[in-house]
């Protein structure tokens, strides 16, 4: 009952998570000039929003709770006062920010071991990733597996280097033969739209921000930065990545959103009323469609016999009931899916 209501007021914790900590940059970085001189109870107040409350409101809403994560998030809290706090006025409190980072230094020693023994097998991945005649969004990933342990880690650290991948070093590859999802559809000119807006918005944000708040318009422009490359990257995967069949394998992907590799013998039917595609969509059904302006709907649902693990942005990964998919020619999709499934 209590997992229920918490998933039902996840929305509710994202918000007082963003208020938190928005409204303490913003104090301290645009209203220094109401801070009492005798500070100490505000900067206390702030302590307590950013090293407990922030990592309890962040935890209701990933609904995980573990020591761990508590040792983290409120370490990571202390670490963050640092750069929002001014120093003179956390003067009193440094033995706490001290204590944030001792804890994050050894967390980044572990970590940085796993990441020297993935980089120690990135030859042979990229290796096996060049020799599969799977596209590189599924053939990297598959070299993960096959050389790799599973670390949550591994898989953010993976996920950025495919973006990488596709927005710096990907436009001379060749578009494989495959049935796409994008090309009847406004993605193209959606991803467009997003990049200029994006790139507009920075020049607007950061002029104005630049005197005012430097940290907050730094942190902006770098994550505006990483926005264009992402919007460019997802653009990328979904122009050079297909749906395709292998060995009674289907591969299928939007962009770096979400991608799956679906054993067609775990399929347990094959969905094609218009009534049951155009219900409004469930917690466990995933979509595989390309973004549009307009209303769509999947021109096929795929019920799994067994929940159908698929990986999400940053490399996360949830499992789900339903798929359904839209493509550009579902006709030939639907044959092809019927021959492999009977």
């Amino acid at each position: 009952m209590i997992i229920v209501w918490i998933e039902k007021t996840k929305p509710l914790w994202l918000g007082l998570l963003l208020v938190i900590v928005l409204s303490n940059i913003l104090l301290y970085q645009l209203g220094t000039s109401i801070i009492p001189t005798e500070s100490q109870g505000v900067v206390l107040g702030s302590l307590i929003d950013l090293i407990i409350v922030a990592p309890l409101m962040l935890m209701l809403y990933r609904n995980r709770f573990s020591f761990k994560q508590v040792i983290v998030f409120a370490a990571a809290g202390c670490i963050a006062v640092r750069f929002i706090i001014p120093a003179h006025l956390l003067t009193p409190f440094v033995a706490v920010t001290w204590f944030g980072l001792a804890i994050e230094g050894a967390l980044v020693l572990v970590e940085l071991f796993i990441i020297v023994s993935f980089v120690r097998y990135l030859p042979k991945i990229r290796a096996y990733t060049q020799q599969s005649s799977l596209p590189t969004l599924f053939a990297f990933s598959d070299g993960l597996t096959l050389h790799v342990r599973n670390h949550p880690l591994i898989h953010v650290l993976c996920s950025e280097l495919l973006m990488l991948y596709y927005a710096f070093l990907s436009f001379k590859k060749p578009i494989p033969q495959g049935i796409t999802l994008h090309k009847k559809t406004s993605f193209v000119a959606f991803q467009i739209m997003m990049i200029h807006a994006i790139v507009i918005e920075t020049i607007g944000i950061h002029y104005w921000l630049h005197d005012k708040a430097p940290v907050v318009s730094l942190l902006l422009l770098v994550f505006n930065i990483y926005s264009v490359l992402f919007f460019i990257a997802d653009l990328q995967v979904m122009r050079l990545t297909p749906s395709v069949m292998k060995n009674n394998t289907l591969y299928i992907s939007v962009g770096l959103m979400k991608r799956a590799t679906i054993d067609v013998s775990n399929i347990a039917e094959i969905i094609e009323d218009p009534e049951m595609l155009q219900r409004k969509k469930t917690k466990d059904t995933i979509e595989f469609m390309a973004r549009d302006f307009e209303k769509v709907y999947p021109d096929i649902l795929l019920k799994m016999a067994t929940p159908q693990k698929v990986t999400l942005a940053m490399g996360l990964e949830k499992h789900y009931d339903y798929i359904a998919i839209k493509t550009d020619d579902p006709q030939a999709f639907k044959a092809q899916l019927k021959k492999d499934h009977n």
